[in-house]
């Protein structure tokens, strides 16, 4: 896959998302308004923040798919991992949000005051955002997946979390509306505790992603793998000093090959470009490598 299709894969199925998203964050605001549902106005507001997810990704997509240039020898790969950590960092706000919001709700019950009981327009409103999101959940993981995209997979957990602060809203509403005034407070709590996963999710994506910016190393079983695939090549006697690190979607590793000392350079070059066609076939072309070849002291 190239990187300009790669691109457009990601345009196609973000703009769905941000059309789809557009439609919902109207609706749920209008008819949590006008059924007097907290936690509907708050899931119209967690939409809007996946519109603004959506606008993030379309952004940093088309950065992300440059190739190699004067300012960027390594590619702008990371543009995608800093998109990510944006999304992340959106989902942990829209969370925080909702927490915030439903927290307050159940502390003014606690103290006596009243909840409005929610209307059956706010009601439908959560089960067809249920329904859309999760649909559009699906749809965007699974390209995400195909394509290999961190911020696209980011993007699709936006859209699982507004489908599942909707199911929150489903329940509370509709648990109010059918035990009475003394069970409105199910509302806000449902929403309560669907911004704690929220929060968790995005945490737990937002994680790699410092990992990533912060040039951590590839993880130890990845590295062992290298190594391994490197001494399949012929004429290779030795691999150490082995440096690794992802660039958005690619790997970028760094070697030292040990090879036989009487051997001409260009079949020294041969071995190398053997170890780069082998990692690149593993890893996909986009793999970014630097093989330093060195005599086999041993046999000199």
């Amino acid at each position: 896959m190239t990187l300009d299709s790669r691109e457009k894969d990601i345009k196609k199925v973000t703009l769905a998302g941000f059309f789809v998203n557009v439609l919902l964050t109207a609706g749920k605001v209008f008819a949590g308004f006008l059924g007097g549902s907290s936690a509907m106005i708050a899931d119209g507001l967690h939409s809007l923040s996946d519109l603004f997810s959506d606008v993030v990704v379309l952004l940093f997509a088309g950065i992300s798919s440059k190739g190699k240039d004067r300012g960027h020898a390594f590619g702008h790969g990371k543009f995608e991992t800093l998109a990510t950590l944006i999304v992340s960092f959106v989902l942990i706000a829209a969370g925080a949000g909702l927490l915030k919001s439903g927290v307050e709700s159940v502390v003014e019950v606690l103290k006596g005051g009243t909840l409005p009981e929610p209307g059956k327009i706010a009601l439908i409103a959560a089960f067809i955002s249920v329904v859309a999101k999760e649909i559009l959940y699906r749809v965007t993981v699974k390209e995400g997946r195909r394509i290999n995209s961190p911020v696209v997979m980011a993007n699709a957990w936006h859209h699982r979390s507004d489908a599942l602060s909707s199911v929150g809203a489903f329940v509370g509403i509709g648990g109010s509306m059918l035990l009475g005034d003394k069970w409105t407070v199910l509302d806000p709590i449902a929403s309560c505790m669907i911004s704690v996963v929220i929060v968790f999710v995005a945490v737990k994506m937002a994680v790699p992603c410092f990992a990533e910016l912060l040039e951590s190393s590839l993880p130890e079983e990845i590295e062992a793998e290298i190594e391994s695939e490197m001494w399949h090549v012929d004429g290779v006697r030795d691999v150490h000093d082995l440096k690794t690190r992802r660039n958005g979607i690619s790997f970028v590793i760094d070697a030292h090959v040990v090879v036989d000392p009487h051997i001409t350079i260009v079949e020294a070059h041969n071995i190398a470009t053997n170890v780069e066609r082998r990692l690149r076939d593993k890893y996909g072309n986009q793999t970014q490598m630097s093989i330093h070849m060195e005599p086999d002291k041993a046999s000199e």
